[in-house]
């Protein structure tokens, strides 16, 4: 991860930053709140590790004056001292992600971290315009075409093809898609080959090659008819 560290404490400050470089991510620090603002605002970064208490401008400002910014989308953790309802529900209020009250375990902050980044990731994949060859999917309009026709899915076989457009031309394993769809309740075994075989049976309509295959004993792949 690409992490921008804003924290006034420099011994806490170096034990975070040696600690998540030791683990591999890229960290840059900054303790003033002007200062880190700058930086978020004319660089992107994964996330933002964000004291309250800051010289320049604290913690809820530099949050506000983020979120009215070019990167309003990314996620912040603050960390603060005071735990108190009023100062957490003022920080999500001002577009705070998470909040870690002081003291806290490296470990843990750097998994909060991780779960944000990967949410942030999977929302921003979930807005994007999906094209497999011929097929267009529109998640603003929840539009679905093959060449110049409209498709009709009901729910659940739609999340699963969104989910095979996301990954064209690799195999998505069962698991993976029964994650994604039932998370921990999931179906019988024929459930998920009765979906895609009404998701084939709709994409393929009007003479339209097959282009969503079965890999027997794996899971679905959706690319070329080949």
């Amino acid at each position: 991860m690409n992490i921008l560290l804003v924290e006034d404490n420099n011994n806490l400050a170096l034990n975070i930053t040696e600690y998540l470089e030791g683990n591999g991510h890229i960290v840059d620090y900054s303790a003033n709140g002007s200062s880190a603002l700058q930086l978020a605002i004319s660089q992107r970064f994964d996330v933002i590790v964000l004291d309250l208490m800051l010289p320049g401008m604290d913690g809820f400002q530099f949050c506000e004056n983020l979120r009215n910014s070019v990167y309003a989308d990314t996620p912040v953790i603050m960390l603060t001292a005071r735990d108190t309802e009023h100062d957490k529900l003022k920080g999500f209020g001002v577009g705070t992600d998470d909040y870690l009250v002081k003291p806290f375990s490296l470990p843990e902050l750097e998994m909060r971290m991780q779960a944000l980044v990967r949410r942030s990731r999977h929302e921003s994949f979930g807005n994007q315009h999906l094209i497999c060859g011929d097929l267009d999917y529109d998640p603003g309009t929840m539009k679905l075409i093959r060449g110049d026709q409209e498709v009709f899915l009901k729910p659940v076989p739609l999340k699963i093809l969104v989910l095979l457009m996301r990954n064209p031309h690799r195999v998505v394993t069962r698991e993976e898609i029964e994650q994604e769809v039932w998370k921990d309740d999931l179906p019988d075994s024929e459930v998920l080959r009765s979906h895609v075989y009404v998701i084939r049976n709709e994409i393929n309509k009007n003479g339209h090659p097959n282009i969503l295959h079965t890999i027997r004993g794996v899971g679905y792949r959706l690319g070329d008819s080949n």
